[in-house]
């Protein structure tokens, strides 16, 4: 389970603020943000090693696109296209929601359940597959909106049901004086009550060979700025993105 956390902000100078965490086999090899594909031009994003796709990319036109499993679909299948290939599409369109659108054109039955988080600084969308007929795009509404295994703000999670609540007390992040305090705390947060276990944890230790990989804090600004800083590790420093 990753976990992916927008803030949407129509006017603010900076209108589009994300947090993620990726959650993946300690195992999967993968690279940091870089421009990994000449034939996508201005795509920067982590790529992975395995399968050469990406779980989170930003286009040279300023629109983001992340990538995450639903419940009980982890890893590859035989028959089936690699989720990574998603953001990459997703960011061939010109905006977020040209990109949430072309995805809802596809046959979702070609890849493995997801959702995908797809946005600029204009608008943000949530793209459900379930493993069958067309994937469904539906916007996501001004404010703070968290997008686990499970579709935006489901209480169902136990993640979202502990963690919404606090990103949406913590002040926003201010991106022109590099202050992400309030959210590198919560990313960076691997507590739980015993008593409803690990799924609610946001930064997951290594468990069974399982666990959080890397973090990534993004900001998309109402004139084109855009910064992105990268932690390679769980816990880990977080360094720019050369974008």
């Amino acid at each position: 389970m990753c976990t992916v956390v927008i803030l949407r902000r129509p006017g603010h100078a900076w209108s589009l603020l994300l947090a993620a965490n990726r959650d993946e086999r300690l195992d999967r090899a993968w690279d940091p943000p870089a421009a990994h594909w000449p034939n996508r031009r201005g795509v920067v994003g982590g790529r992975d090693a395995t399968a050469g796709g990406t779980w989170q990319a930003l286009s040279p036109r300023g629109v983001v696109a992340a990538v995450l499993n639903r419940p009980g679909s982890l890893g590859p299948a035989a028959g089936k296209r690699s989720r990574g290939e998603l953001p990459l599409l997703a960011l061939e369109a010109e905006s977020a929601a040209a990109g949430a659108a072309r995805v809802a054109t596809l046959d979702a039955s070609d890849w493995r359940p997801f959702n995908l988080v797809i946005a600029d600084a204009a608008s943000a969308w949530f793209v459900r597959g379930t493993g069958s007929g067309r994937a469904e795009a539906m916007p996501l509404p001004a404010g703070i909106s968290m997008v686990t295994a499970h579709d935006p703000n489901d209480l169902g999670s136990p993640r979202t049901r502990r963690h919404l609540p606090r990103f949406r007390a913590v002040p926003p992040p201010v991106p022109e004086r590099g202050d992400w305090e309030s959210w590198t705390a919560l990313l960076r947060d691997g507590s739980y009550d015993p008593a409803i276990g690990r799924a609610e944890t946001l930064a997951v230790p290594p468990t069974n060979g399982f666990g959080t990989v890397c973090s990534s804090l993004l900001a998309l600004g109402a004139g084109g700025e855009r910064q992105w800083l990268f932690a390679a590790a769980a816990g880990a420093a977080f360094t720019p993105v050369v974008i």
